[in-house]
């Protein structure tokens, strides 16, 4: 019997443009003999339309995105229940989340569907509240002895309230040295990101940063290649062959990402040596299971090109999936296409419900029976 698949897409974050992309990608893939598909779109307000057969925007620079209708039904939320259009209940199996960013892949969205006792795709709560984090993921990858950026992180009220503080967003800059990068600390997709030559820019690429979050990361800048991985799996994961981005400016933003076809040059695979290669999915693998991620993730590292040396950068708990994005293409030439990988990854899914669903969470009552898995 078909399985029902609910593709969540839109949004409110900054990457809202970016998740309606992966969206029209993950819809025009999923195998229509295995699945069900249906679609909801959030709208930049946070409110929830759903069509049985969403349409597709052609843009001329994006690609196909799916549509978000506001004239479509509205959806409500039942605890427990569901997800409800009027007064029917939408008879949803299983949720993809394409949902980048903040508000969908943060952890938020995670905890709303553990409440609707639904199973979906990728990372539960911790993992991807940690993966969000930039501050947190390096504090945990310090901790484990992966190798990190050199990095400080600067809260907000403090620079802005505070002289002294200020002072000591300055001062840890000099510390760290110039050139350094600044960042959001709960972005994704470049978004806020600044290099940052000298102090005199400092307090402006803080301010920029502070635009999408209450804390920045302030990390030394590295002359490095930008190695990525991708990373599929539960308790057992596996990383893919690396790729490599290859910017046509400074470094890999926003707009090389998904507006200039010209941005960035997608190697895959990476160029490097296969001990240097082996050493990097070694990495990817310990980065993802340290912050708790499951399902699917891609790691981004950096190669330092004066002494060879791996970094760990940051972690994505939902790549993007669009046609150019370099998680799905990881793992295509790793010897799993696309449609296949969107298999395996509802399958981690039904199992990491079914797994969760065992633990009872009430003396007086036993669990709940796990819904069934996607074979």
């Amino acid at each position: 019997m078909k399985k029902t698949v609910c593709i969540l897409y839109g949004g409110r974050s900054q990457e809202h443009e970016v998740s309606r992309q992966s969206a029209a990608s993950v819809y025009r893939h999923l195998n229509r003999e295995k699945y069900v598909v249906m679609c909801i779109g959030l709208d930049r307000d946070g409110t929830w339309h759903y069509r049985e057969t969403p349409a597709v925007d052609a843009d001329p620079v994006r690609g196909d995105m799916l549509r978000i209708s506001p004239e479509a039904d509205t959806v409500s939320l039942v605890p427990g229940k569901g997800f409800f259009v009027g007064t029917g209940r939408l008879p949803i199996d299983f949720v993809f989340p394409v949902l980048h960013g903040t508000f969908g892949e943060d952890g938020t969205l995670q905890g709303l569907l553990e409440m609707m006792n639904l199973p979906y795709a990728g990372a539960g709560v911790l993992g991807s509240a940690l993966s969000m984090d930039k501050e947190k993921a390096k504090t945990i990858w310090r901790e484990r002895g992966l190798p990190v950026v050199d990095s400080v992180t600067v809260r907000k009220d403090e620079f802005e309230t505070m002289p002294t503080g200020r002072d000591a967003a300055l001062a840890a800059g000099g510390r760290l040295g110039f050139p350094l990068f600044v960042k959001p600390v709960g972005a994704g997709s470049s978004v806020g990101v600044s290099k940052v030559m000298n102090a005199d820019e400092l307090p402006a690429a803080l301010a920029a940063a502070f635009l999408f979050d209450d804390r920045a990361l302030v990390e030394r800048a590295v002359e490095a290649r930008e190695i990525e991985c991708a990373v599929i799996g539960n308790e057992r994961p596996r990383a893919f062959p690396p790729g490599e981005i290859v910017p046509r400016l400074e470094y890999y933003s926003y707009e090389a990402k998904y507006l200039d076809p010209e941005g960035a040059r997608l190697s895959i695979p990476a160029d490097i040596d296969e001990s240097v290669s082996l050493e990097a999915r070694n990495l990817a693998i310990e980065a993802y299971s340290s912050l708790s991620a499951e399902g699917f993730a891609r790691v981004d590292l950096f190669l330092d090109k004066a002494d060879g040396r791996l970094y760990l950068n940051e972690i994505n708990s939902i790549p993007g999936f669009t046609n150019i994005s370099m998680f799905p293409r990881l793992c295509a030439a790793g010897g799993l296409p696309y449609g296949a990988l969107l298999d395996a990854i509802i399958e981690y899914g039904f199992n990491r419900h079914a797994r969760r669903s065992a633990v009872s969470f009430d003396f007086a009552r036993p669990s709940p029976e796990p819904r069934s898995s996607a074979s």
